[in-house]
Parts: structure tokens; sequence; C-alpha cells
């Protein structure tokens, strides 16, 4: 059966264009990683791209929260066949396509290979309409975080200078690598405190993964400890929208310039979801 789900799945993603897909990722909680994938999409949109966010922290979803939308279905429904992604999906006001997921539900943190088929399959559709899909993954290296983030052209990997963060970013790295996953592999710095903080971080990280994995890493940046962004939690809008000139905001900025459409990291391999297909075959 579940042969025949994906077989499905490869079939359909023949018809589905090109996307670049970019997968936020985290080795623990409360680095800000949905804040950054979150602001992300409103910047790669407002450069023009026709962007969707998945909440693909499935059990544990909060996209919802930090921009104060009603929800009245999510993945969830989708995957229990209640509801068709069209049904569940919010065209924010930014004009990003948000695609719900669902909280505090332990069977979606921890769903079976069929119903993550199924997942996928209604999915695909995504790749039709958007330039860019931002993945927000759980945190961790649990079976979901990697399956979203094995299929990505870019995996955008949150951390901050604390010891924990550095250790689990490099834990989630060494695990990704070690599954011998293709996409380029960058590391944002969150919650620096000045330049020097957030290179030392990078490089602690990044020759540490070189000398003992052989993985190169993208420098995707850093963002600067900033009040703003707290405040923009608390109003329930992106910090990008609420305090456009913060020094957050342009921090954000300077990578989404990068990976901008016509940037050197929007080279599409091919369909997000066929790849991620291809992991059930």
């Amino acid at each position: 059966m579940l042969t025949d789900q994906a077989s499905k799945l490869r079939n359909l993603m023949h018809r589905a264009r090109q996307t670049h897909t970019i997968a936020v990722a985290s080795g623990k909680g409360g680095v800000g990683k949905s804040n950054v994938a979150l602001n992300l999409a409103v910047l790669l949109s407002a450069a023009g791209n026709k962007v969707a966010l998945l909440d693909a922290d499935l059990g544990l979803a909060n996209l919802d929260v930090l921009i104060d939308v009603q929800v009245r279905a999510n993945l969830a429904h989708v995957v229990a066949g209640q509801r068709t992604l069209a049904e569940v999906v919010i065209d924010l006001p930014c004009g990003v396509q948000l695609v719900p997921g669902a909280s505090g539900l332990a069977r979606m943190a921890d769903m079976n290979e069929f119903h993550r088929t199924k997942l996928l399959g209604e999915l695909s559709v995504l790749e039709e309409d958007n330039d860019v899909i931002i993945v927000d993954t759980g945190a961790g290296i649990g079976n979901n975080v990697i399956t979203f983030a094995f299929g990505a052209d870019t995996i955008l990997v949150v951390a901050t200078p604390e010891p924990t963060s550095i250790t689990d970013a490099y834990a989630l790295i060494k695990v990704l690598v070690q599954r011998q996953c293709q996409a380029r592999m960058g590391l944002l710095v969150n919650f620096a405190a000045d330049r020097n903080e957030a290179r030392a971080t990078f490089n602690r990280i990044a020759t540490v993964a070189r000398e003992f994995l052989g993985a190169d890493l993208y420098d995707a940046g850093y963002i600067l400890s900033d009040p703003k962004v707290v405040a923009a939690v608390r109003k329930r809008q992106p910090f990008v929208l609420a305090y456009p000139r913060c020094q957050a905001s342009r921090c954000l900025a300077a990578l989404a310039t990068k990976l901008s459409r016509g940037g050197s990291l929007l080279v599409c391999k091919e369909s997000f979801f066929k790849r991620v297909a291809n992991w059930f075959s």
C-alpha cells in the first residue's frame, strides 16, 4: 500500500513546476526558528516572489499565533480527509499563502509513512502557484523534521550563541549529512549580541562540521538581538512589517536579498515533494 502511495505521488510530481524550497530548521526549540521563517516569507514576497509558508512543525504549530489569524482547519483535517488543502490555506495580507499546521496533536507529530505520503500528495499543489515554499519544520531531529528538510533545495539551520543551541544545531547537521542530504545547508545565527559574537558562533559550528563531517556550511548571516522582535511578537505581527527599520529587520533583509529570485541560491534541482516522495521508495 505504501509503495502504491509513493508511486502515485511521484507520478503527480511530474506535473508540478519547479519551485525553490527553503526548510527552516533548528536543533532545539526557543531559537526563533518560526519567527525567522515567517519574516523571511514576508520579505521574499515583498521582493516579487509568490511565496507559500508551510507550518510543518507538526503537533506544535504556532505560525498562526505569530500573525494573529483565525484558523478554522489545519493539516490534521487534511490528513484525516475532512478538508482539502485549498480549504485550509490562508491568504495573508502580506501576499503569503499560509498552510497552518496542527497544534497539540501528538499523532500529527509522529505520523506514519502512509499518512505522511498522503499529506505530501495534497501539499504538492503548492508548487503549481508559487516560486518559493518556506517550510517551518519542527525543532530537533525527529522523522518529520528530517523528511521535510531532506527534500529542500536550501536548509536554513537557525542557532543562537548559547552552548546548548550550538550543540543541538551540530547534531541536526550531522544527521542530515550522515543521511546524505543533498540540499545546500546554511547557518543563521539568531539573537546575536553583535557581529563578532555571530561570527564566532558561525565559525565554531562550521569549523567542526567541516573537520568531522566534511560539510561546508553556507554563511546565511545573523540577526542581532532586538527588543522590537519581542514587541512584534506581542503585537502578533511580523517584525519586518511592524518595525521595518529595526536592526533585526535589516539583518534578515540581507539574507532575503541573497535568496530572492535570480539569486545564486535559487537553483531548483527538481520538485521538492518529488524528492520527499523518494524518501518512501
